[in-house]
């Protein structure tokens, strides 16, 4: 659209560069005068990019950048193996087998339900076989197999009031069945007052004829032998011989061991100097938690009797068995110290279970007893870590003179605590929230007496119930 002006003839415009330009001319170009039109953007086509995606500069980038890619990935790895391989870990020690299973004390003679149709009290301890075994039960003490009131004792003859020979057979050959290991106690035998005569006259001497009873049941498959530190046979001449005898029947999958049971407060040491006995001349050295006692202890001195042996040096430790009578309510708590001690646990007939239960469960697995031995089988902490009395304040809330104070130590292996806590009094107790702050304060239960503790746990709302023991596994609020 253009407009034509009427107007002077002289009049004009100015041009851009400054010169007028004839209004005639003007009249004729448009008012609105439209911008500049810029190329359009197109994308490209698919010829195109395949074109420009096949060149000799694309192909050698993408190489290199994939390179570079790997290389860097590669030397991530190998970074990561190598503060692996450089960091400290703990090393798991190898064990023997006297050291890993669970040791159980067993007379036949406590089976008196046996029946006049051939059903032997050695019978019954190995239809026994599998329910220890399923308890977690590794090694069997046979006590009491012979006869202790006859002077002299035969050691190759079993009780006969007890069972046979078959018997005693039949009995190892299903101990290899269930893989329980069999051992032999010999304490309170009097082995070398024997007298040479009544068939025994082919013997130069006691000895000798001890040597040959050994050899006649390592033949027969028991595993060991156990005796008392105060028999005659608890001499350096004397174990020396023996522990040649079971270097004979010792290899690599099945060892043979001597253990003795430590009847006071410390053992006589043993001077091993001849070089053909490898090691200590006893494998096991058993010693009572409780002092043995007419009467079950009370609470106090029960609290007494585990204060004192846990608070001994940790090298020093043998292995435990109960020993004293326990008041019933105490039976399940020290059934968790024993099973939660370093040293190998040795539970006495009985022991396991509750007197207040109903004796049918003797024949299932009892859940206190089945959730010790596994948490102690899979966990290294429970099984060979490290153990630290935690001892309890004054400022512990309800403690008084007159009650049981409660207990704890640790169990600790590598980042991995397990924390053992005892209520032994008849009051409930709250732990101090300043008890001991260098443990972390959350954990998880593990088990406990009642069998009522589940899930996560805090220390410092923790409550304890009248003689209660509690297993709780430890870690880093800001862990797993």
């Amino acid at each position: 659209m253009t407009l034509k002006v009427e107007g002077d003839p002289g009049y004009g415009s100015v041009s851009a560069g400054g010169r007028f330009i004839d209004v005639d001319s003007s009249e004729s170009l448009p008012l609105l005068i439209p911008d500049i039109q810029r190329p359009v953007w197109k994308p490209l086509s698919r010829e195109e990019l395949e074109k420009c995606a096949g060149g000799p500069e694309w192909k050698k980038f993408r190489s290199r950048l994939a390179l570079c890619f790997w290389i860097g990935w590669l030397m991530m790895l190998g970074a990561a193996i190598a503060i692996i391989i450089q960091s400290p870990r703990m090393e798991s020690p190898s064990l023997h087998w006297w050291q890993r299973d669970v040791f159980y004390r067993l007379q036949p003679a406590l089976f008196v339900d046996a029946d006049s149709e051939g059903v032997s009290r050695i019978s019954m301890v190995s239809e026994r076989l599998p329910y220890l075994k399923s308890l977690g039960v590794g090694a069997v003490i046979l006590e009491g197999l012979f006869q202790h009131d006859v002077s002299p004792p035969n050691l190759t003859e079993i009780d006969q009031s007890l069972g046979t020979l078959p018997h005693f057979t039949q009995l190892i050959t299903e101990s290899h069945k269930a893989g329980v290991r069999v051992m032999l106690d010999l304490c309170e035998l009097d082995l070398f007052e024997q007298e040479l005569g009544n068939g025994t006259d082919v013997w130069s001497s006691p000895s000798e004829y001890i040597q040959y009873s050994l050899r006649y049941w390592l033949e027969h498959g028991v595993s060991g032998f156990g005796i008392c530190d105060t028999d005659a046979a608890f001499s350096t001449k004397t174990l020396m011989k023996w522990n040649l005898l079971m270097q004979e029947f010792n290899s690599q999958d099945d060892e043979r061991i001597l253990m003795v049971r430590q009847t006071g407060n410390s053992l006589p040491e043993l001077n091993v100097s001849n070089t053909a006995v490898n090691g200590s001349l006893v494998e096991l050295v058993i010693k009572s938690l409780i002092p043995p006692s007419h009467h079950p202890l009370s609470p106090a001195e029960v609290a007494e009797a585990m204060e004192a042996s846990l608070q001994m040096p940790e090298s020093h430790w043998p292995s435990w068995t109960v020993g004293g009578k326990v008041p019933w309510e105490l039976q399940r708590a020290t059934l968790v110290l024993i099973m939660t001690l370093p040293g190998t646990p040795i539970i006495r007939y009985g022991d396991e279970v509750n007197p207040i239960q109903d004796l049918d469960q003797l024949n299932h697995p009892l859940a206190l007893f089945h959730s010790l031995s596994q948490s102690r089988a899979r966990e290294e902490a429970l099984h060979f870590g490290r153990f630290t009395f935690l001892s309890f304040n004054a400022s512990m809330s309800g403690l008084n003179s007159t009650s049981a104070p409660p207990l704890a130590f640790l169990r600790s292996w590598g980042c991995i605590h397990f924390l053992v806590l005892f209520n032994l009094g008849c009051e409930p107790r709250t732990l101090d929230p300043d008890w001991a702050p260098s443990l972390p304060e959350d954990g998880v239960f593990v088990t406990s007496t009642g069998l009522d503790r589940f899930g996560p746990v805090s220390l410092r709302s923790l409550k304890m119930q009248p003689h209660e023991a509690i297993v709780i596994k430890l870690f880093e609020s800001d862990n797993s």
